[in-house]
């Protein structure tokens, strides 16, 4: 599955609580995320924008996939199927 276009962070946000994502705090543009996935905290950083750019989001979603041991594409999937 190809990264999708034209995705607000908004958009993002709503889509990271699907793998357990919790907004924790927000900060001018940028929203904090948090998630605690087997004793361990994982912290995301995600822009609250119109569109992201496909380098930001690609690089978010690496890093959660990294967290939750999965790869890229099964997070894509999971999130925008």
């Amino acid at each position: 599955m190809k990264l999708p276009r034209d995705l607000s962070g908004a958009d993002l946000v709503k889509a990271l609580r699907r793998l357990g994502y919790e907004v924790t705090r927000q900060r001018g543009s940028h929203v904090r995320l948090t998630a605690t996935v087997e004793g361990r905290t994982h912290h995301i950083t995600v822009p609250d924008h119109d569109a992201l750019k496909t380098g930001t989001l690609n690089a978010i979603l690496k890093d959660v996939a990294a967290q939750a041991g999965l790869s890229r594409e099964d997070v894509i999937e999971t999130l925008f199927r």
